[in-house]
């Protein structure tokens, strides 16, 4: 897909595979091309062949040159799936589990969930996968919708079946294939897990069991900590704790992970990685500039990934501007030193008056740090608001010279600020896939009109995405790590101080009563809970430090 070269086409070029599991990464070699313009399907036919880098003009003339041995033919053979999934090693036990040892400390009640001081709604639309509705922390809402709109993937072939081949994953459905989740590998097994129902290609709404999954998570990281070894000693830290809600989409070959996560420092996180089976194709002369060789006669095709995300933000109201902070080096001269000059980094801010202003397209140089701010001050003085840090590592966009770009022009965009209106409410459309040419949605043309963004409602559409070039570690599937991107949004000067000062799992540790449970709940552990596997808690860091006393 598309399926051809300008509107109105519909000539698809269909690739044939071994019929195995993970057959994605099995190609024979033959690929034909049917018209299928007729509305009788009758008339429909094959107007090209190949075969083994060859192409043919009927089905007759690659009989008649395959009989002549004029073709260079390929030799079946039976082999081993090397992309079959089955574990060649047994289990040996089980892995590191996660506990909640006193209870859930979230709750999940319809398509509402509390966490500590946030609170927020989701959803599964069948078309563009998760979202999340008025997301509030300590009461104030912060975001009132954030959400997946759009992935994309541009492919780089030697054949046909794959030259043209852009996907609009919406058009397909993302949220349709939201199947249920396996407990204790695609979430931990304690999770708590939601249906979900979908009415789709369907005469009656279908349930899909644990097709969601919320859990609280121990990242493994202290989210905050310092051990004071100068002067007056003491320990003070904060486990990273965090609330995931996740699903996982399998869209054809690829399997995309989901996550929005909620930390206790007030920021929220969408991420999305990616994991299933790359596309392939076979192995011909000239192959090797499109990819790499995974398998016998098989290419694992470069493509990009592209994944757009929708952050209404609404930081203390509606009434909202953007702003953009960065950092220069100015040389200066030293007070103290007459005549004496020192490079000293300043801060510059700015802040976007339009929306043209405002679409900040990847490949230039974009201040590193994007505010959503009120015109509501912290205590000092500063204006509070939400930045918006993106995560990724984007291949080349597809050149705006193309024909096929306004389908996808979202993507242009590192982060595009635009003011909120209705019928701009989603960046791609279910129509774009087989018409890239004239599409429904050009997202573009959100940003022509050039409105105001200040002291207004303001949209934030961030892309993130990553390249492949498939090697051979992607045999038999890809792995998520470093296959991946997101958005963090993060209070910048919203609070006076950090919030997670308030929360209940910090800890103290003073030298003069190390193993106290005062400001230390781990250190009573066995006293609380009933689990022998916990060993006794323990703390002796105290016993190295430097001393200034005599």
């Amino acid at each position: 897909m598309p399926r051809g070269l300008r509107s109105g086409d519909r000539r698809t070029w269909i690739s044939f595979f071994r019929n195995m599991g993970g057959m994605y990464i099995h190609p024979v070699g033959f690929e034909v091309l049917v018209n299928h313009e007729s509305l009788n399907s009758s008339e429909w036919k094959v107007e090209k062949l190949l075969y083994n880098g060859q192409y043919f003009n009927s089905t007759k003339e690659l009989n008649a040159k395959y009989s002549a041995d004029k073709v260079e033919k390929i030799s079946y053979k039976e082999i081993l799936n090397y992309a079959s999934l089955k574990p060649k090693v047994k289990p040996t036990g089980l892995g590191p589990q996660q506990h909640y040892l006193q209870g859930n400390r979230f709750s999940v009640k319809n398509n509402q969930v509390l966490y500590f001081d946030w609170s927020f709604a989701f959803g599964l639309s069948a078309l563009t996968g998760m979202r999340v509705f008025d997301i509030r922390f300590k009461g104030e809402r912060i975001v009132y919708e954030l959400s997946v709109q759009e992935a994309m993937s541009v492919y780089g072939s030697k054949t046909p079946g794959m030259i043209l081949t852009k996907f609009l994953d919406s058009s397909i459905g993302i949220g349709r294939f939201a199947h249920e989740l396996a407990r204790g590998v695609d979430c931990p097994y304690s999770a708590e897990y939601v249906d979900t129902y979908r009415y789709i290609d369907t005469n009656k709404p279908m349930r899909f069991r644990n097709s969601i999954c919320i859990f609280e998570h121990d990242t493994g990281r202290p989210l905050r900590r310092h051990f004071s070894d100068f002067f007056s000693n003491s320990y003070g830290g904060l486990a990273n704790s965090v609330l995931v809600i996740r699903t996982i989409t399998a869209i054809g070959n690829y399997d995309y992970i989901w996550d929005f996560i909620f930390y206790q420092s007030g920021s929220v996180e969408a991420k999305v990685h990616a994991t299933g089976y790359i596309s392939s194709s076979f192995k011909i002369p000239g192959s090797m500039k499109y990819g790499h060789q995974v398998a016998e006669n098989t290419i694992g095709n470069i493509h990009t990934h592209f994944i757009n995300f929708k952050v209404d933000m609404d930081v203390l109201g509606v009434k909202n501007v953007f702003q953009t902070k960065d950092m220069k080096f100015e040389e200066e001269e030293l007070p103290w030193l007459p005549g004496q000059k020192a490079f000293v980094p300043h801060l510059v801010e700015e802040q976007l008056a339009t929306e043209m202003e405002a679409a900040l397209k990847y490949g230039e140089k974009i201040p590193r740090y994007l505010h959503i701010a009120s015109n509501k001050t912290n205590r000092w003085g500063h204006q509070r608001s939400y930045r918006l840090q993106v995560i990724s590592f984007t291949g080349d966009h597809l050149p705006e010279s193309a024909p096929e770009e306004r389908s996808m022009s979202w993507a242009r965009y590192k982060v595009a600020i635009t003011k909120h209106k209705d019928e701009e409410s989603q960046c791609s459309s279910l129509y774009s896939q087989n018409n890239m040419w004239t599409p429904a949605v050009d997202f573009s043309e959100f940003i022509k009109d050039n409105e105001s963004i200040v002291d207004e409602d303001l949209v934030a559409w961030v892309t993130t995405g990553f390249l492949h070039i498939p090697h051979s570690e992607d045999i038999p599937n890809t792995v998520t790590v470093g296959n991946g991107g997101g958005v963090i949004l993060r209070p910048h000067n919203y609070f006076d101080g950090d919030p997670s000062v308030d929360s209940p799992d910090a800890v103290y540790i003073h030298p003069d009563s190390p193993d106290s449970c005062e400001n230390n709940k781990m250190a009573c552990h066995a006293q609380e809970i009933c689990s022998p596997s916990l060993s006794p808690f323990t703390f002796n860091g105290f016993d190295g430090v430097m001393k200034f006393e005599d």
